[in-house]
């Protein structure tokens, strides 16, 4: 099923109607459109928990199973418990700053598990359900949180790049790794994430534009959970963004992103486009945060209590659970021991963090050139130095 994109506490338009307010009053004006249709949405899966046929995406989740339905469950209930957790850990010092997922489980878990082995991935600072589909131990993304670490994985090891702050830069680097992909012959796909606010980054449109000329082999995942911190989606574009694509040659479409297994479809066939040499794909999965843009931020100094609320009733773990219950695919049983686990997940994430060994003071300057440099070995024995006096201190 398509249905047209509206606002979160607007209700439903017909197709002919003008684009309502999107938010509260106090910081958010009418979207005006220039195209004279309406944003089109992919939805299989309704906040009600009702699945909805749809004839060009059906195929590509015609095959899922029970045991799989109960698996992306699994995944969203666990990622925001280990979100939870984070969160938590930050407020009690333990961590320096969190950017929280919160509300956008589907469209990690769905586009996540939505790509091959030998697929890569390029993510932002926010993917905790990606890096939880590609293997990544949880622990691990709390390193450089903590400022243990500069990532704390192999990215090679799981196909899946470390966290990137600088916005949109990763949109280039899965750009010319696509084009490298293409050059060896490889029928693997690349796929980058970034947010809304990111899109409004010239590293994003030179991204796209090599992107289309060279035909690569790249997914633009775009979750666009409508405030790049406090500025709402309408002040990065004019148009929906996932019609920014048709600019550059190539397509793109809009998925309901906190419908797991419509994220899940539209992914699939945009990383089959991908691998059969069809070039990118930019897919904007409709979502919210939830929470804050990361725990140094207060979104009541910009958006209402109530449009999280209207986003609330669009759920995606309550969402994905009300239809395993009302097909029969799960039983409280199958809850009751998500909920242990979730919680053993917490108490492990807990103990490692605390656990974790402070850096080498001089490992910073290991890596910054291969063969060495003059400068930082001066900066080295600087910092030497600096470090001795506090030594010195102590002894008198």
């Amino acid at each position: 099923m398509t249905v047209e994109s509206t606002a979160a506490r607007t209700p439903r338009r017909s197709a002919g109607s003008k684009a309502g307010t999107t938010g509260t009053k106090r910081t958010r004006t009418t979207a005006k459109k220039d195209a004279g249709t309406e944003p089109q949405l992919v939805q299989l899966l309704t906040p009600e928990g009702k699945r909805v046929k749809n004839a060009e995406y059906d195929k590509y989740v015609a095959g899922i199973t029970p045991e799989e339905l109960r698996g992306l469950y699994r995944d969203m209930v666990l990622t925001r418990r280990f979100d939870a957790e984070a969160t938590s850990l930050q407020r009690q010092g333990e961590l320096g700053l969190w950017a929280s997922l919160l509300g956008q489980e589907a469209a990690q878990i769905g586009s996540g598990r939505a790509t091959r082995e030998d697929d890569y991935v390029f993510p932002t600072y926010r993917e905790h359900g990606v890096a939880w589909c590609r293997g990544v131990d949880p622990a691990n993304l709390l390193g450089m949180f903590r400022g243990v670490n500069n990532g704390g994985w192999d990215p090679n090891s799981n196909n899946f790049q470390l966290y990137t702050i600088v916005i949109g830069s990763q949109t280039l680097h899965a750009t010319g790794y696509a084009m490298g992909v293409a050059k060896d012959g490889a029928d693997s796909a690349v796929i980058a994430y970034f947010g809304d606010g990111a899109s409004s980054q010239g590293d994003v449109a030179e991204s796209f534009t090599f992107s289309a000329v060279y035909n690569a082999p790249v997914v633009f995942f775009c979750q666009n959970n409508q405030w790049a911190i406090s500025e709402p989606t309408e002040k990065q574009s004019r148009v929906p963004i996932y019609q920014r694509a048709q600019g550059f040659g190539f397509p793109g479409v809009r998925v309901d992103g906190n419908d797991v297994l419509g994220v899940l479809a539209v992914t699939r066939w945009a990383l089959e486009r991908a691998r059969t040499g069809e070039g990118p794909t930019l897919v904007e999965a409709f979502t919210y945060r939830m929470g804050a843009h990361t725990t140094s931020d207060d979104p009541t100094r910009y958006r209402g209590d109530e449009e999280r609320q209207a986003w609330e009733a669009k759920d995606p773990i309550l969402r994905l659970r009300r239809y395993l219950e009302a097909s029969h695919h799960a039983d409280e049983g199958f809850f009751a021991e998500l909920e242990a686990e979730s919680e053993a997940l917490g108490k492990r994430v807990r103990e490692a963090v605390r656990a974790m060994p402070d850096p080498d003071h001089f490992a910073i300057f290991e890596n910054a050139y291969a063969d060495g440099h003059a400068l930082v070995d001066e900066e080295r024995a600087q910092f030497a130095a600096y470090q001795a006096s506090f030594a010195d201190e102590g002894g008198n």
